[in-house]
């Protein structure tokens, strides 16, 4: 059986989302890592593998997924369907399913929407509308978090690996945390995860890529 391939961009939260739930449950990965920034996600045997060429992609013998909320559910399903990491139970799953749907529409794309003319367009700041509009994802984010350790209640799941994903960004970009202080703790309490460092290094270089671009500070 062929090992299981992550077509990788380390700077893109999806991307790196996925591989924190690699690593969170153990999985032997092949890393291919495609710089989109130079085009290569364009390049032709790429494109045959994956005809939307967009990162994160996993080839699983010769199954191939791409969309990282559905890479991260099926490597569950696929390797570990018992684990807490996506639990089984229809309403906590329901839960864990809704943070990953937060995450994909609300708070990474507000972060998206914010960044985006930087990266695309050489924008050298970012209107104070959309800085706005991510803290008030995060005070959502927060409410969650009030009374509890993770995302979805007792254990840490996808949707908390998904959320970390975005937050060390928005933490790398200069977003100031710390009004946000169950965001802040949670933030602290992922630092035993697997993988975090990892996670960090691509947000870091993120965040230094995006700064270098702003006449001042997020």
């Amino acid at each position: 059986m062929a090992p299981l391939v992550l077509y990788h961009f380390p700077v893109s939260p999806p991307s790196r989302s996925v591989l924190l739930v690699i690593r969170n449950l153990e999985l032997d990965v092949e890393i291919k890592v495609l710089n989109l920034m130079a085009g290569e996600h364009m390049q032709e045997d790429f494109i045959k593998i994956n005809p939307q060429h967009t990162v994160p992609t996993i080839v699983d013998d010769e199954y191939v997924l791409w969309e990282s909320k559905a890479i991260i559910t099926y490597l569950v399903e696929q390797y570990n369907p018992e684990s807490d990491l996506y639990p089984t139970d229809p309403k906590l799953r329901g839960i864990v399913n809704q943070r990953l749907y937060f995450d994909s529409t609300v708070l990474y794309a507000r972060v998206f929407s914010a960044v985006v003319p930087v990266m695309r367009q050489a924008a050298t700041s970012i209107p104070q509308e959309k800085k706005d509009a991510i803290k008030d994802a995060l005070r959502t984010l927060d409410g969650y978090l009030d009374g509890q350790d993770w995302t979805t209640g007792e254990n840490c799941t996808v949707a908390d690996l998904c959320l970390l994903a975005t937050v060390s960004t928005i933490d790398k970009i200069g977003l100031d945390l710390s009004e946000f202080d169950n965001v802040s703790a949670w933030y602290d309490r992922c630092s035993s995860l697997p993988g975090y460092d990892e996670n960090g290094e691509g947000a870091e270089a993120f965040g230094g890529f995006i700064k270098s671009k702003l006449d001042e500070p997020f």
